[in-house]
C-alpha cells in the first residue's frame, strides 16, 4: 500500500510540474505573438506555485507597452495573479491590484487607476478565447498630468461580459458584449456630470475575421470590409429622474465613418434639468449644457434655439410614448458618415474608426 501512495504521489508530482512547464510555454508563445502585433508583455518579477491542484502565476510589476499607437502607451499595473485548476486549464481566474499608470513611453504617467477589487475570468486560452469576463468594484481614475492629481472618473461597480456567439476564434466570430456601471460619474469631463448615472448596454459585434492579434483600427476596416455591424440591442442609461434607452443597428464606411439609426425613447428630461438648478426658462448655455450630458453635441443645436423652444423643439421632433410608465419621448438619431442627426439639426460627429 505504500509503495503505491507512493507512486501516486510521484506521478501527481510529475503531473503538476508538467502542467506547470505548459503553463509558462503558453504565456512566453503569448507574449511572442503579441509583440509581433506590436504589444510587449513585461513581468519583471514572475513566480509559479498551487501545487498540488492549481497552477497560479504571480507577477510583480507588471507592464504593456503598446507599439503599435500613435504615440506609443506605456501601462503598468503593481500586481497580476492568475489560476487553474490543474484539471481544468481552460478557465482562468486572475486578479490585478493596483495602481495602474498610463503613460506615452518616455514621459511621465498622465492617468492613474486604482479600485478596491478587479477580478477577470477567461474561458479558453490566451491565444483562443471564448468567454471573457471583467469586474471592478469601486474603480476610480486620476489625471495626474498636472501638479495636482484630479478625479477624472469613478463608479461603484463596473463590469464587462464577452463571448463568441457564432463562429469560432478562428474563422468569422461575432461577440457578444454586455456591459454595466453602477453610480459611475465623471467629474474630469463636465462639472454637470457629476450626479450618478447607471448604465447597461447589450450589443453584438459581426464581421470580424478572426482574433489573430491587430490594432483595433485593423478590425474595424475587417468589419467594414466584410460588410459587418454593431448591433446595439439595448442601451439604458439612468441619472436621477432621468431615463434613457436605445437600440439599432450601425454600420461602417469605407470612409471609416459611422452609418445608422438609433432610436432613442428619454423619460424625466424636465425632471433632469430641474436636479441640475435649471429653472422653466433658463440662460440658453445652461440649457445646451445639460443637453450636452444627456446627448454629446445637442448643446450645440439648443445655442441656436431660444430658451425652453429646445425643449419643445425637441419634443416636436420625437413621438410622445411612455417609458417604464412614463411619460417620455422618442427620437431617431441618425448617423450619416460620422454625423449625428436629431431630425434636421447635426449635433456631433464621430470621428473615424480607421
Amino acid at each position: 500500500m505504500l509503495v503505491l501512495v507512493t507512486a501516486v504521489i510521484a506521478g501527481w508530482t510529475g503531473l503538476w510540474f508538467y502542467a506547470k512547464q505548459l503553463t509558462e510555454d503558453t504565456i512566453v508563445a503569448w507574449q511572442v505573438r503579441e509583440a509581433r502585433a506590436g504589444r510587449v508583455h513585461i513581468c519583471h518579477q514572475q513566480s509559479t506555485s498551487g501545487f498540488p491542484f492549481r497552477i497560479e502565476i504571480t507577477c510583480d510589476q507588471a507592464e504593456s507597452q503598446i507599439r503599435n499607437l500613435s504615440p506609443p502607451l506605456r501601462i503598468t499595473v503593481a500586481g497580476l495573479h492568475a489560476a487553474a485548476q490543474i484539471y481544468q486549464r481552460d478557465l482562468l481566474i486572475a486578479e490585478m491590484a493596483g495602481p495602474m499608470t498610463i503613460a506615452d513611453i518616455g514621459r511621465p504617467a498622465m492617468l492613474s487607476a486604482d479600485w478596491t477589487l478587479a477580478q477577470a475570468s477567461l474561458r479558453g486560452t490566451p491565444a483562443a478565447p471564448e468567454r471573457l469576463s471583467v469586474v471592478f468594484e469601486e474603480p476610480k481614475l486620476d489625471d495626474i498630468s498636472g501638479p495636482v492629481p484630479v478625479l477624472a472618473a469613478q463608479a461603484k461597480h463596473m463590469e464587462l461580459h464577452g463571448r463568441i456567439v457564432e463562429g469560432t476564434v478562428n474563422s468569422n466570430p461575432v461577440v457578444e458584449m454586455v456591459s454595466s456601471v453602477v453610480g459611475g460619474s465623471f467629474p474630469g469631463v463636465h462639472a454637470l456630470a457629476q450626479p450618478s448615472i447607471d448604465s447597461d448596454m447589450t450589443a453584438k459585434l459581426r464581421g470580424l475575421k478572426d482574433f489573430a492579434p491587430k490594432s483595433w483600427a485593423a478590425r474595424f476596416r475587417e468589419i467594414q470590409q466584410a460588410g459587418g455591424s454593431i448591433d446595439i440591442a439595448q442601451a439604458r442609461i439612468s441619472q436621477g429622474e432621468t431615463l434613457a434607452v436605445g437600440s439599432g443597428v450601425l454600420t461602417i464606411n469605407a470612409n471609416g465613418k459611422l452609418e445608422g439609426q438609433l432610436r432613442l425613447t428619454i423619460a424625466g428630461l424636465d425632471a433632469f434639468l430641474k436636479t441640475i438648478g435649471i429653472e422653466n426658462t433658463p440662460p440658453v448655455d445652461r440649457i445646451a449644457g445639460a443637453l450636452d450630458r444627456l446627448l454629446p453635441g445637442l448643446g450645440a443645436a439648443a445655442r441656436a434655439q431660444a430658451g425652453a423652444g429646445v425643449i419643445a423643439g425637441v419634443n416636436m421632433i420625437g413621438e410622445q410614448t411612455t417609458l417604464e410608465g412614463r411619460r417620455a419621448v422618442a427620437v431617431p438619431l441618425r448617423i450619416t458618415d460620422g454625423a449625428m442627426a436629431l431630425g434636421p439639426l447635426v449635433i456631433g460627429r464621430v470621428p473615424a474608426l480607421f
